[in-house]
């Protein structure tokens, strides 16, 4: 049910497909474009105002994720929520306010984003059997990208087993199209051990079958050893406390066989992960994979280390929708690697390359394979030096045979070999040859999983098993589709003002009513201090 901004070409066009679900979407519903896009991606090369957002949807509650730093709500979502003078600013988190004490819409990530997702979890959830069908319609959105597999890394209000009775019923009544490796993620702060104590005695790592198995611990394996990957903020040091709360688990796991994989944006976190696992593989050595997830800013002593650990790293293209920002607050040579794929590469390590998706980036693996082999931003930055790049095969390499160590499924995925289940793609246009920027516009023609034809296009559409009908029947997938396509026709845009005008009460604290200013500068990247983001201009929210 989740209006998708990925891949939208202007931020007109984005506006106008906002007002055209507002308007099509009932009350008490709410419209969600949860994450997957970038300002830097749109033509105008700016974030929506909360003035443009309320025009576009007056009366219908909005929620806008942006990355992990922040989100717009509009002002019927203000209402729907109860948010006032009186509403206290959670932990970790900023709700912004007019100079009556008034919230404005803008959620800050300061830089927990729980005020992100806390927020979204309190809008209307749909029944079991809609989101029976709307999970039927994802997994042919993603074998119409040619995905056959995925890791879930699990995420905040992921219960095992409460909240996967949809994946569970789709497993038994065998209308899976997607094989999914399923990690266990510990949900409540102070409650990690007991979580991880109960799942123990529950399950097991690679219980299942070769459709729906369990992966093991992850990607939250303590609550005080989350290094949130915001970087609109100063990276956070993590509590002194987070030691003696993480080494109980990781033994637990160790002592039990479990792989785990843990969240790990910056080196500073790593190195001190590391040296709990080291302690704890002297006492209790590992058996089975211990997965670094992210690594942006992984140096090389810490890589090694995880090479020595038996450890692999598993990355993801957050940087194509976040490297700007990277760029501004940390300078462009220190973005040159992020992460250091090809240090990894060289020290041995098993890499396996993904998403992240559905929340900071897209779900389409052809942007992420582009972002590997081009080493620049949805906005054009070139991030990465030719060094630093991935040749395609390498890139693939990654996607296939490296995300199958990940899953413990090397024997019998990655490659097209006899043994290995019959997953595979048959591609619109050829990976190898195509130019560079139309990596990102490859789809499948032809999609199999197990042997079996999950989806296809063209000469090959009438081979694509059938799909019951979108519901809710309001849903924006009903009228938009997934991922923008370049042949997707978008409404009319909307006459949408500009944000600041004579009347205009929302002075930023940088620009003052100077908004076009942050509007229209392209990003000063070879000097943090003039990049407006890192100073806190807000000339998007007025």
């Amino acid at each position: 049910m989740e209006l998708r901004w990925e891949g939208v070409p202007s931020l007109a066009d984005a506006l106008a497909l906002l007002k055209t679900q507002a308007a099509n979407t009932p009350a008490p519903q709410w419209v969600r474009v949860v994450g997957r896009w970038s300002e830097f991606q749109f033509a105008e090369r700016r974030m929506p105002t909360l003035d443009e957002i309320n025009a576009a949807a007056p009366d219908t509650p909005v929620f806008i994720l942006h990355l992990f730093g922040r989100a717009l709500i509009n002002r019927a979502a203000i209402r729907s929520l109860g948010f006032g003078r009186d509403t206290p600013d959670p932990p970790g988190g900023v709700i912004e306010r007019d100079p009556r004490g008034a919230p404005t819409g803008l959620l800050i990530a300061r830089p927990s984003a729980q005020i992100l997702y806390s927020t979204l979890a309190r809008g209307p959830r749909l029944p079991v059997e809609d989101q029976v069908v709307s999970t039927r319609h994802f997994m042919r959105e993603l074998n119409r990208l040619g995905i056959t597999s995925v890791i879930d890394a699990g995420g905040g209000g992921q219960t095992y087993p409460d909240d996967y009775e949809v994946i569970q019923r789709l497993h038994d009544a065998g209308d899976m199209t997607v094989r999914v490796a399923d990690n266990l993620f510990a949900q409540a702060a102070g409650l990690e051990l007991s979580d991880y104590e109960r799942w123990v005695a529950m399950t097991e790592p690679g219980a299942g079958d070769a459709m729906l198995r369990m992966n093991g611990a992850g990607e939250n394996l303590a609550w005080s050893a989350a290094d949130f990957e915001n970087f609109l903020e100063p990276r956070p040091d993590l509590a002194p406390v987070m030691e003696s709360e993480l080494e109980p688990i990781v033994e637990l796991l160790a002592e039990n066989a479990w792989p785990f994989r843990i969240h790990a944006t910056y080196d500073e976190t790593i190195d001190r992960f590391l040296t709990v696992f080291e302690r704890v593989n002297g006492r209790q050595p590992f058996r089975t994979r211990l997965i670094i997830d992210h690594a942006e800013t992984i140096g090389p002593r810490t890589i090694d280390r995880v090479a020595a650990l038996g450890g692999g790293i598993a990355i993801q293209h957050r940087m194509a929708f976040q490297g700007e920002y990277v760029v501004g607050r940390y300078g462009a040579a220190a973005a040159e690697a992020t992460p250091p794929v090809t240090r990894m590469l060289e020290a041995g390590v098993p890499v396996g390359a993904g998403t992240d998706a559905t929340r900071v980036a897209s779900y389409n693996p052809w942007v992420s394979l582009w972002w590997l082999v081009s080493g620049r931003t949805l906005g054009g930055l070139e991030l990465y030096p030719e060094r630093n790049r991935l040749d395609r095969q390498t890139a693939l390499e990654l996607w296939t045979r490296g995300s199958a160590w990940l899953s413990g499924e090397s024997e019998v995925k990655g490659t097209l070999a006899p043994g290995q289940h019959a997953d595979l793609a048959v591609l619109s246009d050829d990976y190898f040859t195509v130019p560079t920027d139309a990596i990102r516009e490859v789809e499948s023609v032809l999609t199999m999983t197990g042997g079996r034809i999950v989806h296809g296009a063209g000469t090959f559409a009438g081979l694509a098993p059938p799909l019951p009908p979108v519901a809710p029947d309001w849903s924006p997938v009903s009228r938009f589709g997934g991922h923008w396509r370049a042949a997707t026709e978008p409404p009319a845009p909307a006459a949408i003002e500009r944000a600041c005008h004579g009347g205009c009460g929302r002075a930023c604290g940088v620009h003052g009513h100077d908004h076009g200013i942050a509007w229209t500068t392209p990003l000063p990247v070879a000097d943090k201090g003039a990049f407006w983001g890192a100073l806190g201009c807000s000339c998007f929210a007025v």
